[in-house]
């Protein structure tokens, strides 16, 4: 077996493996010789068969199984011998692939990006602030009046009185289409909130200005991609008997609140939501002390990045916005998408920041356990209701899956550490401090 180098430029590497036709043979004998004490042929006991008639009946169907094998040996042995880390799977084409016959040799070119040596970085020499914000009585109260606004009553207008967008309309409907009544189109003592949108576009928008009593028609189509095929896209007509019209009054801030919310009395609903303005205060300001990480860990490298990691970040960055930017495309039904100077910038710092992060982590020994792998999985499950059995299975089978998965739990683990080793100052912030340097970011 035979491994010449064909190029090396950069990052990039190239070689010509040549398997001849006798370690072929020898690699076909082989698994010959492994599989003997299990067959059994007419005529011969079982594992008695003698090998030259096991080659005639087997080794044309082996002799794909000894290929791989003597190239993958053959790329194993190399990686551990040059200390190369491929940055992605290495292309691997075998030449002469459909011209080939046996007892020929065969020759395989091989091609890659190796990973880059990753400069050592002095984390005891980044500075950062950590913004602390406490949950003070002014958001607390902010926080309960929007929880009674959630959980508002309605109460009757005044004799007369015209519906407004956020009214409660109590009505009676009957939905026709070309004049035939249709089944579940019908309703009595219906409570509908004026702008909620839980009823077919433009329906709630002419009970607008009804007042108790009104008999209203509304026409209304059903959108193309409605669930009951028999009615998408069908003109629609309902007539509508208005029995009632009835304003928001937000719930009253007191212990009675604080029951619908699973909390003793109202000092208990503080109390809580104190905790949980501090939590959401506490990530993010995570989120803004991660991303000053980031900013001075990519200030501290420089080294060269393979170049089809690079091309491959950019065209999921690209991919990823453009559905973005066109959230009613689900598929990959769509041109080519080409990524921009500002993806390809943008991709050149993922990957060296990732391939950074990744040798930091490798050399604290940072590990992903198999309980948050487990929490992950479940918090991912959770985006199918009823489906999360096939979405484990799916996971389970699915390694590049598993690897989305394990990536962010292993670079915040990774952010930890650094962290740990920064110089850390507790800087304490208003809210509305915290708020703008969090829409900074998004603005970076």
């Amino acid at each position: 077996m035979q491994v010449t180098e064909t190029l090396k430029d950069g990052l990039k590497r190239g070689y010509t493996i040549t398997v001849t036709a006798a370690e072929l043979d020898a690699k076909v004998q082989e698994k010959l010789v492994e599989a003997q004490p299990e067959i059994e042929i007419k005529g011969f006991r079982k594992g008695k068969v003698p090998l030259p008639i096991l080659k005639k009946q087997f080794g044309q169907r082996l002799m794909g199984d000894a290929m791989q094998d003597a190239i993958d040996g053959a790329m194993k042995s190399h990686f551990d011998a040059t200390g190369d880390r491929p940055a992605l799977q290495p292309e691997v084409k075998m030449v002469g692939g459909e011209t080939w016959k046996e007892g020929q040799d065969v020759v395989v070119e091989m091609s890659y990006d190796a990973l880059p040596a990753i400069p050592e970085i002095d984390a005891g020499k980044i500075k950062l602030d950590r913004l602390v914000v406490k949950a003070d009585d002014k958001a607390v109260d902010e926080a309960l009046q929007n929880l009674a606004a959630s959980a508002q009553n309605f109460e009757d207008r005044k004799k007369g009185a015209k519906a407004k967008d956020g009214d409660q309309v109590v009505i009676d409907f009957k939905g026709s289409v070309d004049g035939e009544l249709f089944e579940g189109g019908s309703a009595e003592d219906y409570p509908l909130v004026l702008g909620s949108n839980s009823f077919i576009p433009g329906f709630e928008a002419q009970l607008v200005g009804a007042k108790a009593g009104d008999e209203v028609s509304v026409n209304v189509a059903f959108p193309a991609e409605y669930g009951a095929k028999h009615l998408a896209g069908k003109a629609a007509v309902f007539a509508c008997t208005i029995k009632a019209v009835k304003e928001p009054k937000p719930a009253e801030v007191d212990d009675e609140l604080a029951k619908k919310f699973g909390a003793d009395d109202l000092a208990a609903l503080k109390g809580q939501i104190s905790e949980r303005l501090e939590a959401e205060y506490k990530g993010a300001s995570r989120s803004v002390l991660k991303r000053a990480l980031l900013d001075q860990l990519d200030g501290m490298v420089a080294f060269d990045l393979p170049g089809k990691l690079v091309e491959a970040e950019a065209g999921q960055i690209a991919h990823q916005l453009w559905h973005e930017e066109h959230p009613e495309e689900h598929g990959h039904n769509h041109d080519s998408i080409e990524p921009t100077e500002e993806h390809n910038k943008l991709a050149v710092r993922r990957v060296r920041l990732g391939l950074l992060l990744a040798e930091i982590g490798r050399k604290a020994e940072v590990t992903v356990t198999d309980a948050e792998m487990t929490q992950a999985v479940l918090a991912a499950a959770r985006q199918y209701p009823g489906q999360e059995r096939q979405f484990f299975e799916f996971v389970q089978k699915n390694p590049q899956m598993q690897q989305q998965l394990r990536a962010p739990i292993f670079e915040d683990k990774v952010v930890d550490h650094l962290v740990g080793l920064a110089k850390v100052t507790e800087k304490e912030v208003s809210k509305d401090k915290l708020q703008k340097a969090i829409e900074a970011l998004d603005e970076m």
